[in-house]
């Protein structure tokens, strides 16, 4: 069950962003489904739920609000496709449900709106009322992912061995029954700038 109204959770949203937009009132919906799929309370204040967004924005923050998943609680991940979809799992249930949304719902939108200003605000407004099945699409789904490993245990820490660099949650990896961060595999998303770099690490 979700313990608060649509209104009120649309009201949590648009705080966080000064304003309201229709990919965040998707993501209170998706949420809000969530509760009723997996029999949840909602948001919660403990850490069963885990959801796997697959984009960012304004719509996570929906998502956010709804399910009480937050990446300071450890309870939201990002797997970037670029879909306003999310997976949501009961962790102690293992029961999973991926929601997505309608392939038609932008025009079940423009006929629920047919005075609306605009498109977008055809959809802001629709997009609260429609029914979940004219909106939404959900199925249950396994994981392809171990969630013992996505969750970690707390407390377990490691130096990579050749950066140094402190690693968190058991994301390195073992070369030569030595700890190596992802970073130091070739898997880093940057590389230093020698000419400007300020590093103490870089001074002699």
């Amino acid at each position: 069950m979700i313990l608060y109204t649509l209104d009120e959770l649309l009201e949590k949203t648009s705080a966080l962003h000064n304003h309201l937009c229709p990919r965040q009132v998707l993501g209170v919906r998706m949420g809000m489904l969530a509760a009723e799929l997996l029999e949840l309370e909602l948001p919660q204040t403990n850490k069963r739920l885990y959801t796997f967004l697959e984009t960012d924005g304004c719509f996570a923050d929906g998502i956010a609000v709804a399910t009480g998943c937050w990446l300071g609680h450890r309870t939201l991940r990002l797997i970037d496709f670029g879909k306003v979809a999310a997976t949501f799992v009961d962790i102690q249930s293992r029961r999973a449900f991926r929601i997505s949304v309608h392939p038609e719902a932008r025009q079940f939108a423009r006929e629920a709106e047919t005075d609306a200003r605009s498109r977008w605000h055809g959809q802001l407004a629709a997009y609260q009322y429609l029914p979940s099945n004219k909106l939404l699409v959900w199925q249950p789904v396994k994981l392809n992912l171990s969630m013992e490993a996505i969750v970690s245990r707390a407390g377990v820490r490691v130096n990579c061995s050749h950066c140094g660099e402190e690693i968190l949650n058991e994301r390195e990896q073992v070369i030569n029954g030595e700890p190596v961060c992802r970073a130091c595999l070739g898997e880093a998303y940057y590389q230093v700038d020698e000419e400007v770099n300020t590093s103490p690490l870089a001074v002699s």
